[in-house]
């Protein structure tokens, strides 16, 4: 059985504009369907975050978020699968892996908890026979060095802070379905 649904707009597109880099993956590739091993277990997958790296941020770049967002998903707001805050901006890249619950971000870097209910990356899921997901990776630049957040801080009250703090965003979006 699908769930018919019209096909969610760009959320990116309904925020303030920012500047705009690059950001690309050997794991990913944007329109391009996400390989098993980045869906969560429940999907039979290996929930191993992708590998990213980022160039050309704004030279007053201080710090970067990394978020993964499916705005498909079968309810109102969408569904967060990833929250990296306060990577510093000497960083460039993220190892797949890095998205384990394991504190290993570099520099005290944190994950907040996603939407499945773990500080962790959370691979895609999408309700079996559905339509293609989207899978929003963005790098965002921030503006200051530390958000105001901590690790009890949920998605939205991080993308709330992040309305006011991103310079620029890299974005890919590659897709799921099973």
């Amino acid at each position: 059985m699908s769930l018919e649904r019209p096909v969610a707009p760009d959320p990116y597109a309904l925020l303030p504009k920012t500047g705009e880099f690059t950001v690309t993956s050997t794991d990913v590739r944007d329109g391009e369907k996400l390989d098993r091993r980045h869906a969560h277990d429940s999907a039979g997958g290996d929930n191993l975050s992708p590998q990213l790296s980022w160039s050309g941020a704004p030279e007053d770049t201080k710090s970067y978020v990394v978020t993964c967002f499916d705005p498909d998903a079968p309810i109102p707001g969408g569904f967060w699968h990833w929250v990296a805050v306060n990577i510093p901006a000497d960083v460039t890249e993220l190892p797949a892996g890095a998205g384990k619950d394991d504190d290993s971000l570099p520099g005290g870097a944190f994950h907040v908890r996603a939407d499945f209910g773990s500080r962790a990356y959370g691979g895609a899921a999408p309700p079996r026979n559905d339509q293609d997901h989207r899978y929003y990776f963005v790098v965002h630049a921030v503006d200051v060095e530390k958000l105001d957040v901590d690790e009890t801080a949920s998605p939205a009250v991080v993308s709330f802070n992040l309305a006011f703090h991103t310079l620029a965003r890299a974005i890919i979006t590659p897709t799921y379905a099973h």
